[in-house]
This record gives structure tokens, sequence and C-alpha cells, in this order.
């Protein structure tokens, strides 16, 4: 895909409403994905050439332990604020006890804030995003045990 063509898709994604493009074009692909007033634009690598096999063998490294307890989960795509606004404290910390119902912390999502609360009652042993980092539907948020 030429660089024109590009700037054309970039600026109308970032004149429109629509939030996200996504364009398949031969072998390749463009994701352009609108964020707040800015826009960004995600095109995945080429396809390594094979490489032949060697004799040595490959050392696998251990994979992180999954966190234990439950994971409560983004229930939309947004942006994750652990703190009403700025000056407030934030809804929880490590190592507090929380009941079902108790808020943990808001999604903005398309400009709404939306309280998301704890679905189990126990102790919040996690916080596994960042304050002002984007989530993904389904990502874990907290664990609780």
């Amino acid at each position: 895909m030429d660089l024109r063509k590009l700037k054309t898709l970039i600026d109308l994604v970032a004149d429109s409403g629509i939030a996200e493009l996504e364009i398949t074009e031969g072998d390749g692909k463009v994701r352009i994905v609108k964020f707040s007033q800015t826009v960004a634009v995600a095109a995945p690598a080429p396809a390594p050439a094979p490489v032949p096999a060697a004799p040595a063998a490959a050392v696998a490294e251990p994979a992180a332990p999954e966190p234990q307890g439950h994971a409560v989960k983004a229930p939309m795509v947004g942006t994750f604020y652990r703190a009403p606004n700025p000056n407030s404290p934030a809804f929880v910390e490590v190592g507090q006890a929380v009941k079902e119902g108790d808020p943990l912390c808001i999604i903005e999502a398309m400009k709404l804030l939306n309280e998301i609360e704890a679905d189990k009652s126990g102790t919040v042993q996690q916080i596994l995003v960042e304050n002002g980092e984007p989530v993904e539907y389904g990502q874990p948020l907290f664990i609780i045990a």
C-alpha cells in the first residue's frame, strides 16, 4: 500500500466518527485505531525468512506463574483509571479487603465513565493494569483471593 493511500485512510479515520479501520490488500494488512484525539497505525512486520535448522536445542524460558485467585476482567474496551478523578485516592489498593459490588476502578469508553465493581468478595492480591492504560475486553484487571 502506498503512503498517499495510507495518509488518506488515516485522515479518514481522524475526521470521522469511526474508531477503528482494518484493510487487507494482497498479503499486507493495515489497522488504524483512533484513541481520543490521536490516531495510531499498526501494521504487522513481514514474516521472517525461514532459517535452516540448527543442531543446538533451543532453551525455553520458564513461563511466568499464573496469578492465583479470581480475575476481575474488563467488561469493555477503554481507558483504565484507578480513581474517580486525578485528585482522589484510588478505589482500592493491594491487600485491601473488598465485598462484592464495591467499586474497583473506572473504565472510560466513548467519553463515558463506567464504574467497575468487584464481582467477588475477598482481598485484592494484584492490580494488573497501570492508571491511564488502555484495556481490551476480557483483559484481567485485578486478582482477588
